[in-house]
């Protein structure tokens, strides 16, 4: 299975990703957790560039392409080859957060920003998105709060960037609506991880069973 994490800065997705680790493989199932961009080392490499606070004068176009460049090397290196041991894969961020940063907030066009990466992916989608949704506000204000987190070039944006942001994953979610479940990822995280556990126990036949292991 492969499943994937969306949502704005500061949305819960680490913590999320490391609750659904520890229930999978206290089910005895093998994950594998990555990130987008990144996961291997010539996309960790692409994202230090993306995402450097100095790269203030990136291109739009160019952010894109960087993104699917790292989203294609990552998926033929570490993504199918583990789908294919039958192992689950946990992925923060994938072809979602392209057409919703770069697609939408960026104004590069969604049909653009999805041909681009249908090229990058070979078509591959997971099979089921989490997109865990949150006030860009709330959301900022978790990054300042958490001393841990590394700040990023699109940390640095306008609030009114970020709300594009999510007005832009609420127009994917609206596309794709079998395959992106949309999460209150304002409340505890106790409550959000309550969620996301129901949509898998509702989709378990889809998914072969899985979470009766």
């Amino acid at each position: 299975m492969f499943i994937s994490l969306e949502g704005g800065e500061g949305s819960g997705k680490t913590t999320m990703i490391e609750r659904l680790r520890q229930e999978f493989e206290g089910r005895g199932l093998s994950v594998v957790i990555t990130r987008e961009p990144g996961g291997i080392d010539i996309a960790e490499q692409i994202r230090a560039v993306i995402l450097d606070p100095a790269n203030v004068a990136m291109d739009a176009r160019t952010e894109a392409l960087l993104y699917a460049a790292a989203r294609r090397q990552h998926l033929i290196e570490k993504v199918v080859p583990a789908l294919e041991r039958g192992e689950i894969v946990i992925c923060d961020r994938f072809i979602d957060s392209s057409l919703a940063y770069q697609g939408y907030a960026r104004g590069l066009g969604m049909d653009e920003i999805w041909s681009v990466n249908q090229f990058a992916t070979d078509g591959l989608l997971p099979d089921i998105t989490l997109y865990l949704d949150v006030d860009p506000q709330i959301g900022l204000s978790r990054i300042q709060a958490n001393k841990q987190r590394e700040v990023n070039r699109l940390d640095l944006e306008r609030l009114d960037f970020h709300h594009k942001v999510r007005e832009g994953y609420r127009q994917v979610a609206a596309k794709f609506p079998q395959r992106i479940h949309i999460i209150d990822a304002g409340r505890d995280p106790d409550r959000v991880f309550e969620q996301i556990m129901d949509i898998f126990a509702a989709k378990q036949k889809d998914f072969k069973g899985f979470m009766s292991k």
